[in-house]
Formats: structure tokens, sequence, C-alpha cells
């Protein structure tokens, strides 16, 4: 008998009636954009809509096509409908007009047309239908009036044709990203890869071929290839070297990695792990690696140990390296663990011949003259204190969790090279730096914008750098760093740093405001299932949010977990998506340098794909699998809406069964099929 598969989680969103579920989309189920050049035809959708050029010209042969068969007079009578009737490909509501916005539903043939405006239509053009249009249904309406219009109307009156591109609550904010009424961006997401134990980072390689490098906790890199494939063998296994524990929360383990600004060239990339010695005393280390010529694994006897620091907690490990635009290496340590950064006289933070709490800048392609396997930058700030370490590029934080730089605006590059941290906070706040040469974060003396050690913090010799933004323990406990988005996809997003919180799963999202020298929050949340009706967008996640990461292109992901621990494959990798515009059709291709695979390739299939989904009461059939799925009737019940007994009914190679359970409003009901054959076409039901 057919197994049956099920995965009850939050986000249904029952049609409400009254409530409408248009929104702006295209017919080939993206969102709308802004052309990169002026339509001549269909110019009334020139700023906005689903049109380019390509697809301006083709609409423009086909009217041209229509009106060869129109005398002067027809010209004169019908050439505006015919015009505005085929010009609705070019809508930003085009999926809703042609009814498109369920991509296993039929096409309609012409779009919706408002009642009036069809009776207008037909009453002076009915004869045109037929250059229009040769689907039978209609042309036997079309002797009516009335039978043709009501078979154009739509289920939603307000999103037909003219008045969806009337109506101000449609059109004011149209081509921005979608608010909620409190002012919360909503956004959604594509699933990119599951399975993952603890995914702790997602980096490129900057080498043209838009590999994915995702690093689990335990010291395991993978690699994915630009086309979604995952190679069966890991780029990176250092699972022997990296301390780490199955105990949710533990912060040790595999932490981070940089590919060098050259590896194209060199083959090097960097490391940072906890490691422990023969006298057990665990340290932080950093080392160099180089690709072996497979340049889908790294040579495992190539390590080269460039620098350990001597952890005294199994906390605040830190874990971020990466490369600034100087080309050298910038390495984020964390305060050393315990409470209150208590050892030394006023912690390890503001110690600065300690390299524990800090940013350390690093010149790997150097050597010292003392015999460190690398070299200090020249302008390191504190190159000829005596009293402080040359490594030193900034101090006094915490345990900065995540940091990235910013590759600038893509036109004018405003703000490249500036680099973003989220420093965990203590028992108040959590903060965001831009870190600058030289500054000092304020740990232990700040926590946040308030006072930590009074002593410290009332010190008349304390000059500290403040957070651009800070945020208490109402609203999450720990920060998670992410990145100032600078991708072609989603114009949108441009100049916002979206990051988000470990504990809550909250995702934020901070604009600079230039003219007051402030940078502004706003919540992210995801959309409903109006906002992310595309295919292959969801809008739920796991709620341990490990990373962000961007890829070759500057397209953001994040990745998270549901189970926080590093043994459990429960972490997924999330691409963000805005689906109110994007970019116009081929602006962000990219054309990936071919990559020469030895290891098998696992083809990755998203587990939203993996179930059959029930939106609302209703059945349908899934008839490349025999198998029927439907649900009971709606009705009010405790202050919830319940949605009946969802019940699944299924029927393979003469085996049948059934399953059923209770469906309540607020939540998804996704009943997998497990052992139907490779050809089983897992449908969506859609509400009719």
């Amino acid at each position: 008998m057919t197994r049956i598969r099920r995965n009850m989680y939050v986000g249904f969103f029952p049609h409400i009636p009254g409530v409408g579920l248009g929104h702006p989309q295209c017919l080939d189920y993206g969102p709308p954009f802004k052309p990169a050049f002026h339509l001549e035809f269909c110019s009334q959708y020139d700023s906005f809509g689903c049109c380019d050029q390509h697809k301006d010209n083709i609409i423009a042969e086909k009217y041209w096509t229509i009106m060869d068969n129109f005398d002067l007079q027809g010209h004169e009578l019908c050439g505006g409908y015919i015009k505005d009737i085929v010009c609705q490909e070019c809508s930003p509501y085009a999926a809703h007009l042609y009814d498109a916005e369920d991509p296993y539903t039929p096409l309609r043939v012409l779009p919706g047309l408002c009642f009036n405006y069809c009776s207008e239509f037909h009453v002076k053009c009915q004869s045109s239908i037929s250059f229009l249009t040769d689907d039978k249904r209609l042309l036997e309406a079309s002797a009516n009036r009335v039978d043709f219009c009501n078979l154009l109307s739509l289920p939603d009156p307000d999103y037909c044709y003219p008045d969806v591109a009337e109506k101000l609550d449609l059109n004011k904010r149209l081509g921005s990203v979608v608010e909620d009424p409190e002012g919360c961006l909503k956004l959604c997401l594509v699933e990119v890869a599951n399975g993952l134990r603890n995914p702790v980072l997602m980096i490129h390689a900057n080498d043209g071929t838009h590999r994915m490098f995702v690093a689990e906790q335990v010291g395991l890199v993978w690699v994915y290839l630009a086309n979604g494939s995952m190679l069966q063998e890991p780029f990176l296994n250092l699972q022997e070297n990296v301390v780490s524990s199955p105990w949710h929360g533990d912060e040790r383990g595999f932490l981070g990695m940089a590919f060098h600004p050259k590896f194209l060239y060199n083959g090097r990339f960097y490391v940072y792990y906890s490691s422990i010695d023969e006298e057990y005393v665990e340290k932080i280390r950093i080392s160099e690696f180089r690709v072996s010529r497979d340049i889908n694994r790294a040579d495992p006897f190539s390590e080269r140990v460039l620098l350990e620091v001597e952890e005294p907690a199994p906390n605040h490990n830190g874990g971020q390296i990466l490369f600034g635009t100087d080309g050298y290496l910038y390495i984020f340590t964390g305060d050393g663990g315990l409470n209150g950064d208590p050892l030394g006289e006023f912690g390890n933070s503001q110690n600065k011949s300690a390299l524990l709490g800090k940013v350390l800048r690093l010149d790997v392609d150097s050597r010292s003259p003392d015999g460190k396997p690398y070299g200090i930058p020249p302008d390191n700030p504190f190159v000829y204190d005596r009293n402080a370490r040359p490594e030193v590029y900034a101090y006094g934080v915490r345990n900065m969790w995540r940091c990235s730089v910013d590759r600038g605006d893509p036109l004018t590059k405003k703000g490249r090279g500036r680099i973003f941290c989220g420093d965990v906070g203590q028992s108040r706040a959590e903060e965001v730096d831009l870190i600058t040469k030289g500054g000092n974060y304020g740990w232990r003396a700040k926590e946040g914008f308030e006072c930590f050690d009074l002593m410290l913090c009332y010190n008349a010799s304390l000059v500290d750098v403040l957070p651009i933004f800070a945020y208490g323990h109402s609203v999450g406990k720990s920060v998670t760093g992410g990145y100032v988005y600078r991708g072609c996809e989603f114009p949108n997003l441009n100049g916002l740093y979206i990051f988000g919180d470990f504990m809550t799963g909250r995702l934020m999202a901070l604009h600079e405001d230039e003219s007051k020298n402030e940078w502004e929050k706003q919540d992210i949340c995801m959309g409903d299932l109006t906002t992310c009706a595309f295919p292959s967008l969801i809008n739920t996640h796991s709620n341990y949010i490990i990373s962000f990461a961007e890829n070759e292109a500057g397209e953001l992901f994040f990745l998270s977990t549901s189970h926080p621990s590093s043994l459990e494959p429960r972490g997924t990798l999330y691409k963000i998506v805005d689906p109110s515009r994007r970019a116009p059709p081929g602006k962000c291709k990219i054309k990936p340098f071919p990559v020469k695979t030895r290891s098998k390739l696992a083809k990755f299939v998203p587990e939203e794909s993996e179930y059959a989904f029930v939106t609302n009461c209703v059945t349908c059939l899934a008839k490349d699998c025999d198998s029927r799925m439907g649900s009971g009737w709606g009705q009010w019940h405790q202050n919830r809406l319940w949605l009946g007994a969802a019940t699944l009914e299924w029927t393979q190679a003469g085996d049948s069964g059934t399953w059923s359970e209770d469906v309540w409003g607020g939540q998804d009901l996704r009943v997998g099929i497990v052992g139907l054959s490779d050809s089983c076409c897992r449908k969506s039901c859609t509400v009719f």
C-alpha cells in the first residue's frame, strides 16, 4: 500500500469572501517590472508592467494583423478596443486578467473584461471577436451580448479591465515592496537546499563558476553548482579537526570560510574553526588551504595554520572571516566567553594586547619579519602602539556573528567596501555596527547604546563607536548579521541591509537616511498566500536563523534550522525574493564558467514540491497519480475558521485507503504521496 507522509506548518490562508486574491503578476508567473526601453505600442505600461520591447513588438504585430481585416470605419470604431484588449498581456495584473495565477489551470484567450466595457465592445465590434479568438465557447456565446460578457467576467469583479487600471488602492504603490498596515515588508522565499546540519555559511569563490559553498558546523563544506545540483562528495572535510558537539546552541565548530580575492589564479582559501591541542586546550584556528587539481575538492594536506588563539570558554568564539576590498583578511573574534567579559582588569575586548574581542586584519600574501606566517598591513591602526597587538584593526566587540562587505550601489558604487557586523549582546541589546579602522565598539563598557560596566562607561578616556542600530531583548536575543542587497533581480531591495535574529527567527531591514545620518528599521514579514502566489515561492522558514549569504550575482540568501544541533539535518538554505517587482527579462542573465565534475550529482528537489497542497474546501484530482485530495466544508468554530476534516484518498496498484485530520485557519495541510512513480505529477489544489 502507498505510504502517506504528512507535514503541518503555519501559513494557511483560506479564501474569505470579499477579500481579493489578485496581485501583480505576469503571464510567465513572475512579478512585473520596469521595461529597460520605451514601449512604442502598449505605451500605457511603459513605466511598469509585464512587457519588454520585444514583447511589445509582438503584440503590435498581432494587432496590425487583426486590423488588416477592417476598413477605415472599422479602424475608427474598434481599433481602440482591440488595442486595449491585446495590450492587457502587458498589464501588471495580466496573470489575474487571464486567469493564469494558477499555472495548472488553462489560460484564458482573452482577458477578463468588466461587464459595461465588454457590453460596449460587443455592441460596436461584435464582428471583430472572430479575429481575436478561435475559442469555440466564446464564438458561440458572442451571438448574445450578455452570454459573451458573462463568459469574459472574472470571479473577482475588482480586477476586470479597465477597472483594475483605475482603482487607486490597486495602483498607488504598484511596484513598491508590499507592506502590511504596520509597515512590515512582505517578502517571499525560494527553498534552495535542505537536509543540512546547522549550516553556518554559504559563500562563493568569485571565480565565474557561480558555485555556492555551503558549510556545516561539523566541518563539512558542500558544493552547489549554478543549476542547483549538489556534488555528493564534499569540497572539504575537517570533521576530525573540528571541535563540535550535538548540544543545542553549542557555538564551537567550523565557523568561517573565505576565498582569496585571486582564488581563480592561486587556489587559496581560508577557514576559521574550533580546535583542541594535545593538552586539551581549546583554541580558535585560522588556516589556509589550497584547492586540489579537482576544483571541487580541497587538498586536505595543504593546511597552513596562520593563527591560533586560546579560548577560555566554549562560547563567544566569533567565527567570521572575510576579505575587504583592500585585499586584506579580516578576522572577527569573540571576547572569550563567560559572563560580562570578566577576564583581566577590564576584560579582553578593551585590552588591545589581547586578540579576543577584536577585529583583526592580516596580509596573507606576505610574512612578518618575526616569523609569523602572515604580514601586518602597514596602515593597521596600532602598529606603533607598544601596548597593542599589531594585528588589531578594531576592538571592544563582544561576539560578532556574521559580517559582510557592501558591494556598493550597482551604478554609483556608493557604499562599496563598508563592513557591517551584527554583535550579539548579553542581557539588554543586540547591535549592528559599521566597522571603522581603530574603532572601539564599547564592550564591556557599553552594550548597545547603554552602559554595561558603569566604571568603564563613565571613564573619560572612552571614545566609542556607537551602533548604527540596536534592539532590545523584547525583539530578539541573538542578532545574525546580514548583507546590503546589491543584486540585480529585485531592484526595490537595493541598499537595504537585511539581517535577522537567531532566537526569534525575526527578519529585519535597515535603510540609510542620509539626510538625518540615521538608519531606519523596518520589519520583514513573510507575504501571505496572495503575495507569494508564484510558482516555487514559499512564505515560511525554519525559525533559527544561523547566517545570511550572497551568491556571486549578489542575490541574497539565509540559512536557518528548526533544530539547532550540529548533528540534526534540519537546516535549509533560502533565497530572498521580492514578489512586487523584478528586473526586466534578460537583464540578470548569468553565464557561469563550465565546471568539470568528478563527483556524482544530487539534483535538489525542494520539500515543497514533494507535497500535494490543499488550500481550501475543494476536491482536486491529480490525474497522473490517480489520487484525490479533498476537504470538508468550512465553518466558524472557537473564533477560528475550521476547514473541516481534510481527507486524502488514493488508489495505487489496486490498493486504496484514506487519511484525515482536522484543518484550521492559520494552518497548512500538506499531504505527500510517497512511493509513486517518477511520472507522478503533484499539482496544487486550487480554490474555484
